[in-house]
């Protein structure tokens, strides 16, 4: 008589699995994830469209930032095909405190990926896509070629499709910069992500005005590179920090405004300092659009690809508007 033996059971460490993927941050203290309210509660994925972007990810080997940083809008965005693209792998080199991508050592450049992105984003079907990457300080130019070379091959596989690009800062990468923006993207986005005051503690590794410089110079190198930057919320800064750094924006002629909720990765990032009111972003975004920008998206949820593909052509629109409205006053 055989017996029959009770199934195995499993035991995740999720401790061991952050400590693994946040080495980092394996010995700081806990701070407890807060409740969210009820304005920022999104709905699990359901979708076949959603099943079937995933999987396109997994057949192309390709990295999100969706999934990678734990963007609520997931579920949302991948049900309409809508996948933003890391590059340059799934490790970062740097280890800021708000980030829920892994950290260490990266591994080296795929040298099909250039290929890989520009395939998905036809397959996909994509208007206006968006790619991202981690930081790579071991690379000597930050892995600008890099960005440059998957440019270049969505322009070829993927003709018509308008592309934004969200950069690291290419902090004492001389030249960097200009690899990039002479691939032309139609979007150059660098986020600030948050207020100068609260830098050391949550973008260690990053410089405020090495930041701002960097979206400035932008706009000396091609005035016709829509530029933007996003602000996340919630993390201790106050208003008029906020207004100070949208003036800063403007003085370096940023187009394009984001600011989101910051929400709290894990048990070892930032704690969340308080979750902003819709009222609050609606205050924040009047404040913004008195300042100039051609467009600014302020709510709980906003992510600074969320919705990218309707946003730029609303950017276009804008400018279109503004140009003519100028070539009038000159009449």
């Amino acid at each position: 008589m055989s017996t029959v033996l009770p199934p195995k059971r499993i035991v995740i460490d999720h401790a061991a699995n952050r400590a693994l993927r946040h080495p980092e941050k394996a010995h700081r203290p806990d701070n407890p994830i807060q409740r969210k309210p009820q304005w920022i509660r999104v709905k699990a994925p359901t979708s076949p469209i959603y099943r079937e972007t995933r999987d396109l990810m997994r057949e192309k080997s390709l990295n999100t930032v969706c999934e990678e940083a734990g963007c609520p809008n997931i579920g949302e965005c991948w049900s309409q095909r809508h996948a933003t693209m890391l590059i340059m792998g799934d490790t970062c080199t740097r280890a800021c405190s708000f980030c829920n991508v892994a950290t260490g050592q990266p591994k080296p450049l795929d040298p099909d990926e250039p290929r890989h992105v520009a395939e998905s984003v036809a397959k996909l079907g994509l208007r206006h896509v968006v790619i991202t990457s981690v930081d790579r300080d071991d690379l000597p130019d930050g892995g600008a070629e890099h960005f440059a070379k998957v440019i270049r091959a969505v322009r070829e596989l993927a003709p018509g499709v308008t592309i934004e690009v969200l950069t690291p800062d290419f902090l004492r990468k001389p030249g960097a910069l200009e690899v990039v923006v002479a691939a032309r993207p139609d979007v150059f986005n660098h986020n600030l992500e948050t207020v100068p005051r609260l830098y050391p503690s949550i973008r260690p590794g990053a410089r405020y005005f090495q930041s701002l410089r960097l979206l400035n110079d932008v706009k000396m190198l091609d005035p016709t590179i829509f530029t933007k930057s996003g602000l996340m919320v919630g993390l201790g800064e106050q208003r008029q920090e906020i207004l100070q750094v949208m003036d800063d924006l403007r003085i370096a002629d940023v187009d394009f405004l984001t600011i989101g909720q910051y929400l709290q990765p894990t048990v070892k990032h930032a704690a969340v300092a308080e979750f902003v009111t819709p009222d609050q972003f609606a205050d924040y975004a009047t404040m913004a659009r008195a300042r100039g920008f051609l467009l600014v998206s302020s709510t709980p949820l906003t992510r600074s690809s969320y919705h990218a593909d309707d946003d730029f052509a609303a950017l276009k629109a804008a400018r279109d508007s503004k140009l003519a409205q100028t070539k009038e006053v000159a009449a």
